[in-house]
């Protein structure tokens, strides 16, 4: 597999050599699949590939087919850019017209014609702006667009066999209920906050918005 690699306009290559054309708009993106669903590619583990991949994605440009929004949206929610994901999820829902994508009247994707990647990629895209697990640590509200400065989620699952609730108002966490359905160490992030909670199975921990438990 090749490695990854920042090419000369500064981006992600796709190729193991430096071929690549920005002005290349196809809807394949899988040399991202380091940051999505991989986690290869992580801010964490390597800010300057992580902007690589962002160049990519921002040669590759938003219009796609519904399954390739799908994909989009959830990269972006990786990049922490919520409004970004937010205007491909506007993009994934309307109504299917003559063109690529939208969504037809009972919602599901248009490719054209239906696929079911757009629903299932789209609803993970959701997921990811509001909770990402894939770094070892529970990440909340890590891409919430400003377009939905108040909501309540119930009933996601997170990495290690965790469930939450969560709540935010004003564009901020409110408060979070954690369900452990194996036990052990659950760490939670909230913006440069990190705290970790030894949980028991079955048990519910609540949290305020400022991660203390109550």
């Amino acid at each position: 597999i090749a490695p990854n690699q920042i090419g000369k306009y500064g981006q992600l290559q796709e190729w193991l050599t430096d071929k690549d054309d920005t002005t290349n708009k196809h809807r394949h993106v899988s040399h991202l699949w380091g940051v999505y669903p991989g986690d290869d590619v992580t801010w964490d583990k390597d800010a300057k590939m992580m902007e690589a991949a962002k160049q990519s994605l921002l040669y590759r440009g938003d219009d796609a087919t519904g399954w390739s929004l799908a994909w989009k949206i959830n990269y972006w929610a990786r990049f922490k850019d919520g409004n970004h994901a937010m205007t491909l999820v506007k993009m994934l829902l309307k109504p299917a017209g003559e063109g690529v994508s939208g969504s037809y009247v009972n919602l599901f994707d248009a490719h054209p014609p239906f696929q079911i990647d757009g629903n299932f990629g789209g609803a993970a895209g959701i997921a990811e702006m509001v909770m990402q697990s894939h770094q070892g640590y529970i990440d909340l509200l890590p891409a919430l667009p400003d377009a939905i400065p108040f909501g309540e989620i119930k009933g996601l699952c997170a990495r290690g066999g965790f469930e939450l609730n969560l709540k935010w108002n004003n564009g901020k966490l409110e408060n979070i209920e954690v369900k452990s359905k194996v036990g052990g160490a659950c760490k939670l992030r909230y913006k440069n906050q990190i705290i970790s909670i030894v949980t028991n199975v079955g048990e519910i921990y609540k949290l305020n918005g400022d991660l203390k438990l109550l």
